[in-house]
């Protein structure tokens, strides 16, 4: 039997709340009680400004309970507040707006139980306006490539994940929707499926262009705690090293011809190539500090990297010297 928790994060969907749980454990009962238990449903009141919370207060029992935030924190604050209260083996998280059918929960839990870590929602055919669907699929082709996470859609909340994956994975500022790339970088396994998404009927997106550039801000953010967050040195010291080489190649250019007697002190080519190479040191040194800093810092060897274990599990016994 999996045991299940799904975390819903929330913010002025006082028409939803309680349809949602409703539905969930509608689900639960219905199609999932050979297979699965439903530990909790967790809305966390991401600083709502209408009657959401107390929807939710009223809902609220052995089943559904509530967390408020102080004020509104973001979608990644919220979810780690509700996964950090989960006590299921399995976590579910997705949005409030009923956008999201609990109907695709059962099929989402098959595939973990086939062995993935993390199954990641796939809004294929998705009943939002164009502003907000052409530049979300750009995002995602763009972030695919990237990270190296080959799946179609990085911004839906319906994704389910073994408990352990958040063991690896903090949430801040906006990198909820890079947890499948930050997850597979630990080595878990992530799929996709395709996922019923319903015409919003309450309320109004709370996601507008302004997340598309916030996006790809985070997506280096990504890049650089995966990829590099071990290795400051090689990022900085590879493009260092490539300006450094190109401002080099410009200034020995305008050596051969100044030494076959052509003034050089006019032409902006100098000033390039002297900045490049200057900003190319600076870049190399910064590296080079980065990596003083990391070397004083723990390693990962405190981070849940160890997939299995066999043989002797008890801590060996420590053999006293005597004096």
């Amino acid at each position: 039997m999996q045991t299940v928790s799904i975390v819903v994060p929330v913010m002025d969907e006082q028409e939803t709340v309680q349809t949602l749980a409703e539905r969930i454990t509608c689900v639960f009962t219905e199609k999932l009680t050979d297979t699965a238990t439903l530990n909790e449903i967790i809305f966390v009141d991401d600083g709502s400004q209408d009657e959401t919370w107390l929807r939710i207060q009223a809902i609220s029992n052995d089943t559904v309970q509530g967390l408020r935030l102080r004020r509104n924190f973001g979608k990644a604050a919220a979810l780690q507040a509700g996964v950090s209260r989960a006590t299921g083996d399995i976590v579910i998280t997705m949005d409030g707006d009923l956008q999201d059918d609990p109907d695709e929960i059962p099929k989402l839990l098959e595939l973990i139980r086939s062995g993935f870590d993390v199954v990641s929602g796939w809004k294929r055919v998705r009943h939002d306006p164009m502003g907000k669907t052409l530049p979300s699929r750009l995002f995602n082709y763009v972030t695919a490539r990237i990270s190296g996470v080959r799946i179609h859609d990085f911004n839906c909340g319906f994704k389910a994940y073994r408990r352990e994956v958040f063991e690896s994975v903090d949430l801040y500022g906006e990198l909820h929707r890079f947890i499948p790339a930050l997850a597979a970088s630990m080595g878990y396994t992530v799929t996709e499926m395709e996922v019923l998404h319903h015409p919003r009927r309450f309320g109004r997106s709370k996601y507008g262009v302004g997340r598309l550039i916030k996006g790809f801000l985070d997506l280096l953010t990504v890049v650089t705690i995966t990829k590099y967050n071990s290795r400051p040195g090689h990022l900085f010291g590879t493009a260092g090293l490539t300006l450094a080489s190109v401002g080099a190649i410009v200034n020995l250019y305008l050596l051969a011809i100044w030494l076959a007697g052509e003034a050089i002190g006019h032409r902006p080519l100098l000033l390039l190539g002297v900045l490049l190479v200057i900003v190319g040191v600076q870049f190399i040194l910064f590296g080079m500090m980065a990596e003083l800093i990391v070397s004083k810092q723990p390693h990962a060897r405190s981070r849940n990297i160890v997939a299995e274990r066999t043989g002797r599990t008890t801590a060996q016994s420590v053999r006293t010297i005597p004096a």
